[in-house]
């Protein structure tokens, strides 16, 4: 186990989301004193399901408030920023574009900005997405690939990704970015998501549903294996900032293929089918989007350590722990 971050304070924007605390969790677990911006008092939420709040110290307010991010990262003595903060689901930011660039963007240059003028805060690891690159005929996508993003969520990220590097590039800012599959795991209460709908509703004897004629080609990484290259993108700043870095798995499958295999891992197997809406390709539909993972392992011998299947079991196991709590909470 690593001693590098133990008593270190770090700043988590978006620690009661997902990803956010399961990153919280493996910084408690090292020793951190991880300080978490919470905008809403939202039940239920990762963080909570976690058992995470009494452990860490919550500022409430909001990624905009950039006076507060300024007092939070001086009063705490921050020198670790992890930015998830962001409005996450594609639905939504479809609905609401203005919100999301709100959100997404100008959180993140604000938030930057303070970082820029604190004496304190040596690094800083920023979220993106693989959704950044939109399409491209090129496969496993490269981290020297346009951002050919379109659709708001996409187009977010792709925005937060160039201005994170503009503050690294123009004031030397100590900033990485990542750009990650999708992500998956303990925790994850965003059920619109296919891994997570799908155990609930396999665990609930119901045909969960494939939104396409199931042929997409994705990738998807557990959220302890991003959570550890945050950690070694920060643990390496030197070498990190000013870039960004894939994180694949260099193992994608169709979407299909993913359902029938949770449906397998959850003993069901012949019990229930996918419910496939759609026959043919969804118009605008990106056939196939993965990554590649070479940057990272050349740069840093890293590289994802749980395979999908082990990582299913985990994630399956967790749901079916806390399956009677969610449905409480819900």
């Amino acid at each position: 186990m690593s001693e590098f971050w133990k008593d270190r304070p770090v700043f988590v924007t978006g620690a009661t989301g997902f990803v956010g605390a399961n990153l919280v969790r493996i910084l408690v677990d090292l020793g951190s004193k991880p300080v978490c911006l919470e905008r809403d008092a939202a039940q239920p939420n990762s963080l909570d399901i976690l058992g995470l709040r009494d452990r860490v110290t919550v500022v409430q307010g909001d990624i905009l408030d950039d006076r507060l991010i300024e007092r939070i990262l001086n009063e705490y003595e921050i020198e670790t920023v992890f930015h998830l903060a962001a409005q996450a689901i594609v639905g939504a930011a479809n609905r609401s574009p203005i919100s999301t660039f709100e959100t997404n963007i100008r959180g993140t240059y604000l938030l930057l900005d303070v970082c820029r003028r604190s004496p304190l805060v040596k690094r800083i690891v920023v979220a993106s997405s693989d959704k950044a690159y939109g399409s491209h005929e090129q496969l496993p996508y490269t981290e020297d690939l346009a951002l050919n993003a379109i659709f708001p969520y996409d187009v977010s990220k792709a925005c937060a990704d160039i201005i994170s590097l503009s503050f690294a590039k123009t004031y030397e800012l100590h900033v990485t970015i990542t750009r990650s599959a999708n992500i998956y795991g303990r925790a994850d209460l965003n059920l619109s998501r296919i891994i997570p709908g799908t155990i609930l509703s396999v665990l609930q004897d119901q045909p969960p549903i494939i939104r396409s004629d199931g042929t997409p080609l994705r990738e998807f990484i557990h959220v302890d294996d991003v959570a550890a290259g945050y950690l070694v993108l920060a643990e390496n700043i030197d070498r990190s900032a000013g870039e960004a870095f894939n994180f694949g798995t260099d193992a994608p499958v169709r979407v299909l293929e993913l359902a029938e295999t949770i449906i397998e891992l959850c003993g069901k197997k012949g019990m229930i089918e996918p419910n496939v809406l759609l026959d043919r390709k969804i118009d605008h539909e990106i056939d196939a989007q993965y990554l590649s993972g070479e940057k990272m392992e050349a740069t840093f011998g890293w590289k994802p350590a749980i395979d999908l299947r082990s990582g299913l079991v985990d994630t399956i196991e967790w749901y079916m722990a806390s399956l009677e709590a969610l449905q409480k909470k819900n």
